[in-house]
């Protein structure tokens, strides 16, 4: 099981930006199909972004493509969500998740094939 540690999340103005990071242990970071998800108070979990384990495939939810880049440096063993153009809807807590599954189309989005997540971090977006 891989180790997860979120960090950047904070308070910003709509329309603002962020960028948030994911730092990994181990040296099996490349083998882990990485995804970013996200939680508001009384509100499911709820899929944000995927990247692939080479950074080949990414994929998003509908409610942030155009707005949210998910990439990864696995040579920093590090992956990122740069977050534009951020909206109040987006205030939630934040968290990376780790997959020993490859990408696949019909899963990515789901909570259950990660097998690791970190601690989360706070993004709240104000009016």
């Amino acid at each position: 099981q891989v180790q997860l540690v979120e960090s950047g999340g904070g308070l910003v103005q709509a329309g603002g930006s962020l960028r948030l990071s994911c730092a990994a242990s181990g040296r099996t970071f490349s083998s882990y199909t990485m995804g970013w998800f996200r939680q508001a108070p009384g509100k499911e979990r709820e899929f944000v972004a995927v990247i692939s384990r080479s950074g080949g495939i990414t994929n998003y939810a509908d409610s942030v493509k155009g707005r949210f880049t998910i990439s990864r440096d696995n040579a920093k063993n590090t992956v990122y969500l740069q977050m534009h153009s951020l909206k109040p809807e987006d205030t939630a807590a934040y968290y990376c998740a780790a997959s020993r599954n490859l990408y696949s189309t019909g899963s990515y989005f789901s909570p259950g094939i990660y097998d690791s997540w970190g601690q989360g971090t706070q993004v709240t977006v104000s009016s």
